[in-house]
């Protein structure tokens, strides 16, 4: 898992600070709005609410902004879209598995800026359960490192259902069962520690192993769907070692 995460992990902060914030800012807020209507407004009863909200606040989206957000999703405020989630399947350049997590008012618009990404970019769409059997739904903590080690996050959260704490290089990933990801975030914070994002993930059983072009190819593609407001998530069983990504410059 490590080279795509460090991937995801790096991506995800320059994303922060880069001319693509409007866009992040968009699905972060769109999370937050779907959360709200799926659980409610109160994110102390509504745990992917708080999460979606965590999220956001890490990300400096302006809390009126995240205010708004709860109040248009839980029907306190007009404006409101009715969102659903849709997943398509795909192969990507060298074989690699994509999974895309849509949230979109448009199931026609969404389809066909998914299919033009992954045609475009030497990607290919598959049928519903072709590629997703290669995924299982994790819950995933990004801890930033900062004066922890490994066994300060493993201690904090192994009785709540962590299975594995992995080192990403600036931030650990610690990786449950979706169902366990409220416990060991809560652990976390009961034990002080401060985490940039909790989220229920699909995580590959098996991975690519990629080279410099192949890694470039697929980062393209994934860019590509990303750039689309409907998508809010591309999950890919590509690996890329360290020397790989330092070559891309990721």
């Amino acid at each position: 898992m490590s080279g795509h995460s460090k991937w995801a992990t790096t991506k995800h902060k320059k994303a922060v600070i880069d001319a693509k914030r409007g866009k992040l800012f968009a699905k972060l807020i769109k999370n937050i709005e779907v959360a709200a209507r799926m659980g409610g407004a109160d994110p102390e009863g509504n745990p992917t609410l708080y999460d979606a909200i965590q999220k956001a606040k890490k990300s400096s989206v302006p809390n009126k902004n995240i205010d708004s957000a709860v109040k248009r999703g839980a029907g306190l405020e007009a404006g409101g879209a009715d969102y659903e989630t849709i997943m398509y399947e795909g192969y990507g350049p060298n074989g690699v598995a994509v999974l895309i997590e849509c949230l979109t008012d448009n199931r026609n618009r969404a389809a066909s800026e998914v299919r033009v990404a992954m045609t475009r970019n030497g990607g290919s769409m598959a049928d519903p359960g072709s590629v997703s059997y290669l995924f299982n739904r994790k819950g995933v903590v990004i801890v930033p490192k900062g004066e922890l080690t490994e066994d300060d996050v493993l201690g904090a959260v192994l009785d709540a259902g962590a299975e594995e704490v992995n080192d990403l290089g600036e931030s650990f990933e610690v990786i449950s069962e979706a169902t366990d990801l409220v416990a060991v975030r809560t652990a976390l914070q009961d034990a002080g520690i401060d985490y940039d994002s909790a989220d229920a993930n699909f995580v590959p059983t098996m991975q690519v192993a990629l080279d410099e072009e192949g890694a470039k190819k697929i980062f393209k593609l994934i860019d590509a769907l990303e750039d689309s407001d409907d998508v809010q998530n591309v999950f890919a069983n590509f690996d890329v070692s360290d020397e790989v990504m330092e070559k891309v410059g990721a």
